[in-house]
């Protein structure tokens, strides 16, 4: 049997970050990805925001990693020539029965280390976004939007420069834990690795329960809509954050395109099918805090899935990112519930993983 040093499962933004740091520290990395493209799952089919870390509890890895990986991200952007615009966005408080909400934010954003946040009343957010209403809002400046795709073009060129190997089309059927190291089996052939890093995404659950890890899969779809025409804003706009998501917000790509999205609708399997049964909930969001909203504007653009690992209503979770003295099986790392903010933060883990597997 053929053997490597580290195996990565999942081609998805995680993954890519984590195998192309071991790949610059000299480790013998291979990729396998069940696609036949990189970041097909939910590395693409998201707001491709680079967060700042507002909404996360203190000392959570997803604050820690979040606030971290923004940094790592815009120098990474900027080094690797990956498109971006740090454009900032604004939280708004559509009733003054939101406001305490939003004021709980900034006390959140100042616990986890971001300090740059401003409040805006209304008068002066109708001078950043005469379009939207609102009774007050708060400007996060250090947020910001990414080219997804180019950025995990990026990272692929950086892993592969460095001698590491992205496998497409190869789904993981197995994993089994062995005194000669981790057995990760596919149709075609089987590996033996001294590492196995599980960035499986939506999958990962069952990779790491195959290893004697406890781990469940829960499903959190959202829908977005494209906005033709103009675009009626200059940055981001959130309204309030809603349970499994941040509400159904308003993002722009880094051509101008403007989106709105997404919703959150728990599914128990995994279909990107649209559908647009729930149109009408749809606008009625986006009309809380732009109410000119011209529905026959919105059109159909994707869906995506969010991997969680507790159900509706369960509260807040943090990523897993179970190393063997979590689980108790030598040469594993599991990455479960790795949802956003993990764009934001994939540098960041992917260097606590590194320390993880070489302290």
């Amino acid at each position: 049997m053929d053997r490597v040093e580290i195996v990565v499962i999942g081609a998805g933004v995680v993954g890519l970050a984590i195998a192309q740091a071991l790949a610059s520290a000299g480790r013998e990395v291979l990729v396998l990805e069940q696609h036949d493209l990189i970041g097909s799952e939910t590395s693409s089919r998201n707001s491709e925001v680079i967060h700042a870390g507002i909404y996360y509890p203190a000392q959570s890895i997803k604050a820690e990693l979040c606030v971290e990986g923004k940094l790592k991200l815009y120098d990474f952007c900027s080094e690797f020539h990956v498109p971006y615009r740090r454009c900032g966005k604004i939280i708004v408080a559509t009733s003054d029965q939101q406001l305490a909400t939003i004021e709980g934010y900034v006390a959140q954003a100042k616990a986890n280390g971001v300090d740059d946040l401003s409040w805006l009343d209304k008068t002066e957010l109708f001078d950043y976004e005469p379009e939207v209403r609102a009774v007050a809002g708060v400007l996060s400046p250090s947020t910001g939007i990414i080219d997804s795709h180019a950025y995990m073009l990026a990272l692929q060129g950086v892993l592969e420069a460095n001698g590491g190997t992205v496998v497409l089309n190869t789904p993981v059927s197995h994993c089994q834990s062995t005194d000669q190291g981790v057995v990760v089996a596919s149709e075609e052939f089987e590996i033996c690795a001294d590492w196995l890093i599980n960035c499986g995404g939506l999958g990962a659950p069952k990779i790491a329960t195959q290893l004697g890890m406890v781990a469940q899969s829960f499903y959190a779809k959202g829908h977005y809509y494209a906005y033709g025409g103009p675009s009626p804003f200059s940055r981001l706009v959130y309204p309030v954050a809603e349970g499994g998501g941040l509400g159904v917000h308003v993002t722009l790509d880094i051509a101008g395109q403007v989106k709105f999205g997404p919703d959150v609708r728990w599914v128990d399997r995994l279909d990107y099918t649209f559908d647009e049964s729930h149109f009408d909930e749809f606008v009625t969001a986006i009309q809380h805090y732009y109410p000119a909203v011209d529905a026959s504007r919105l059109h159909p653009s994707y869906t995506g899935i969010r991997p969680k690992l507790a159900p509706s209503g369960a509260g807040f979770q943090d990523f897993v990112i179970a190393g063997p003295t979590d689980h108790g099986v030598n040469g594993c790392v599991h990455l479960l519930g790795i949802e956003s903010p993990g764009l934001t933060a994939s540098l960041a883990i992917a260097e606590r993983v590194c320390r993880r597997l070489y302290v």
